[in-house]
């Protein structure tokens, strides 16, 4: 079976990460504060604000009391995640009983936080200076453009557009994990580059942010002033400019990195230079739950197996030959049919019958979304039965052994396979056997000392 690729949901899962010393760095900022208090789940949120003005420690006894007992799973839920950000922080006094009590610096932040209210370290740039900004809707479809350019160029480098500001270094950056490439060979999408593609817009961005936070000090770059950009960057206004004079070296080019995501959009005025937050890098700090894409669907599914999409995306289209065989395509319909040979091209690549079932669902064109179910049942019970049907040979590495000198070596030799768990199958009467591949130098051992 393929591994699916795993995706940190949020921003938090990296914050949980770093290293007690670097979380509480970021901590010296309100924002983060914020971010991660908003990140929380609602019974470690409530815990937070519980203790936001509790000094002394409370015993963990005594936090156990404030949730009934048919709850006391989510409360332990809750207390984990919170000593894993370090909102909490674990103390045993002498006779060893634990006790929690908040982060120094957090609980101080959030404090004046709530009594002094926060801004953030830049003002926008008033309209006076920038002049009329782009609309919401252009806005918008900037970052698309942007977003699916990229994706594009991770499928087949010859189909974006001439022109892209993609630099060689970044897509290096963007792409690990979901390329591979061999001396001399054009690099090809890995089982993990083809699951992402199926994934949501959101699941996608948080995946990319991730590598781009691995690979910082690879680039000389603090991880942990990133992650603390990046959240304080969702907190800007959507569609507001911010002056690029106001960001640190580390800022500016991370910021010419993420224009070419499009989360943000870069201006050069005659003067000032700005960049424009789109709704990619609002959404850096919510939740993959919280921030699920309002996109409007475009396929519909029909019984028998034919596939209408509605797009003129030509991104929409390399998808969809991922798992099904694409007939043709008019300016703005794409016309195709899911057959069992398209699937098992899919499944060969890693892509699970699951994937392919939720990217329908989730795409499903508006006329169809309501319906339950939005794909038809016998469309998404072949998938899976083609999948379990391919799933029921599995495949072993293994090691025939064959022309055994006498019966009594044959048996021996099988007993001790079998004794061991490397015998896969005997033939007694032609004396031959097969045991699995990783025992082979065992195996070998064994008819060495038995000459």
């Amino acid at each position: 079976m393929p591994q699916v690729m795993v995706v940190a949901r949020n921003f938090m899962d990296m914050v949980a990460a770093l290293p007690a010393s670097k979380l509480d760095m970021l901590y010296d900022s309100a924002f983060i504060c914020e971010a991660v208090l908003r990140s929380l789940p609602p019974l470690a949120k409530k815990y937070a604000l519980q203790m936001l003005y509790v000094l002394a420690p409370v015993t963990a006894a005594a936090m156990e009391e404030w949730v009934l007992n048919e709850y006391a799973a989510k409360h332990r839920v809750s207390i984990d995640k919170l000593l894993q950000l370090r909102v909490f922080v674990e103390v045993r006094d002498r006779r060893k009983e634990v006790s929690y009590k908040m982060n120094q610096k957090f609980q101080g932040n959030m404090q004046k936080y709530l009594v002094d209210g926060g801004s953030l370290p830049r003002e926008p740039i008033p309209l006076s200076v920038t002049g009329r900004l782009p609309a919401s809707a252009d806005l918008e479809a900037y970052a698309l453009d942007q977003w699916e350019c990229f994706l594009l160029q991770l499928i087949n480098s010859s189909q974006v557009e001439k022109g892209t500001s993609f630099s060689s270094s970044m897509m290096k950056t963007f792409q690990r994990g979901l390329l591979s490439s061999r001396d001399g060979e054009a690099p090809k999408l890995t089982e993990n580059g083809f699951q992402f593609l199926l994934m949501e817009t959101n699941a996608q961005l948080w995946y990319i942010m991730r590598e781009y936070i691995s690979s910082a000090e690879e680039r000389g770059v603090d991880p942990t002033e990133l992650i603390s950009f990046l959240l304080e960057l969702s907190f800007h206004k959507l569609g507001a400019a911010y002056s690029l004079n106001t960001l640190t070296d580390v800022q500016r080019i991370a910021i010419r990195d993420l224009a070419e995501l499009g989360l943000v959009k870069l201006h050069q005025g005659r003067k000032d230079s700005w960049f424009i937050p789109t709704q990619l890098a609002t959404n850096l700090s919510a939740s993959l739950s919280d921030s699920s894409s309002s996109k409007e669907g475009f396929v519909v599914v029909e019984t028998n197996f034919r596939m209408y999409a509605y797009s003129t995306s030509k991104l929409h289209c390399e998808i969809l030959r991922l798992f099904s065989r694409v007939e043709y395509q008019l300016p703005n319909l794409i016309v195709g049919a899911i057959t069992k040979e398209s699937i098992y091209g899919a499944f060969e690549n890693g892509i699970t019958a699951e994937q392919i079932i939720s990217f329908l669902k989730q795409n499903a064109h508006p006329r169809v979304a309501d319906k339950i179910p939005a794909v038809p049942e016998n469309v998404t019970d072949q998938i899976r039965l083609w999948e379990s049907d391919r799933n029921r040979v599995e495949m072993i590495p293994s090691h025939l052994y064959e022309d055994f000198p006498s019966k009594e070596w044959f048996e021996q030799c099988c007993d001790h396979a079998r004794d061991h768990g490397y015998l896969l199958w005997e033939d007694s009467r032609r004396m031959r056997l097969i045991v699995r591949g990783e025992f082979h130098p065992e195996m070998r051992e064994f008819l060495r000392r038995q000459r």
